[in-house]
């Protein structure tokens, strides 16, 4: 045992660089300690949470969005808690996927993912803003939810009571400007979701394929985001485009990514 635990702490690192996505935080971490490939970091990220008892429903559909978003080369976050936050990294590939930790690194909980936790560390990446033997208590989840939601470009809610810790994390999405998509569900369920939906805070998912490719427009076979394409999204003006990207415009052109239309570009 002894062993095991020195190895383990001598693969917990500090991360060294700036973070961007981070300054949407309250206050950018002072110390971020990670085991695996901190090379997800510089890829485009989305996050997804979700309720620790999801229904059929959810389970279904937080698989399919994240599996689908992770082939569209798209790194899913998550806090690997048990239901959604499970569900999301196990359906990216544990290869694709960020869980921000509530506890020390050398510390793997809940105890139920202990193997899927084990796999990230060797195949994704694993943070946390807590010093070893940091144990897990209440205080410390809304200080990983922060970091869980500033991570990713917008954030996936599948399934939310109104009173939840989930419900913390879209505070923090609000707070940061940050768009927020959710799951619709039958009345009676998902209540936080739903009322999220009537006070126009969040947009709902009807048409998974629309909503990855939405996503995946920008994403460039490295899986990172391409600075041309996320341009082309707000549809500028050809003069406008012409000067700020000279030779993407003929190169994605010719490659058929993108269209001009009565002066204005698309993506195709």
């Amino acid at each position: 045992r002894y062993r095991c635990s020195l190895y383990r702490k001598l693969m917990i690192n500090t991360i060294d660089f700036h973070i961007k996505e981070l300054e949407d935080m309250k206050k950018y971490p002072k110390e971020l300690f990670y085991i695996g490939d901190n090379s997800l970091l510089s890829k485009h990220k989305i996050s997804i949470v979700g309720s620790r008892k999801p229904n059929q429903y959810t389970q279904q559909y937080t698989h399919i969005l994240a599996k689908e978003l992770s082939n569209a080369g798209i790194t899913i976050v998550s806090g690997g808690a048990m239901g959604v936050d499970a569900i999301a990294h196990n359906s990216a590939g544990l290869n694709n996927t960020i869980m921000v930790a509530g506890t020390g690194l050398d510390i793997r909980y809940p105890a139920i993912n202990q193997q899927m936790i084990k796999t990230i560390e060797q195949k994704g990446l694993v943070l946390s803003q807590f010093q070893s033997g940091t144990p897990s208590t209440r205080y410390n989840f809304p200080i990983r939810n922060e970091l869980v939601v500033a991570l990713g470009d917008i954030l996936i809610v599948t399934q939310a009571d109104i009173k939840s810790g989930t419900m913390r994390s879209v505070e923090f999405a609000l707070k940061m400007g940050k768009e927020i998509y959710v799951l619709p569900h039958q009345i009676g369920q998902s209540c936080g979701t739903n009322k999220l939906l009537e006070d126009n805070k969040a947009i709902p998912i009807y048409d998974i394929d629309k909503f990855i490719a939405k996503f995946s427009k920008v994403i460039s076979n490295d899986g990172k985001i391409d600075p041309f394409l996320q341009y082309c999204q707000t549809n500028p003006l050809y003069d406008d485009a012409i000067v700020n990207y000279p030779n993407e415009m003929f190169e994605y052109e010719l490659a058929g990514k993108i269209n001009i239309k009565n002066g204005t570009v698309f993506i195709l």
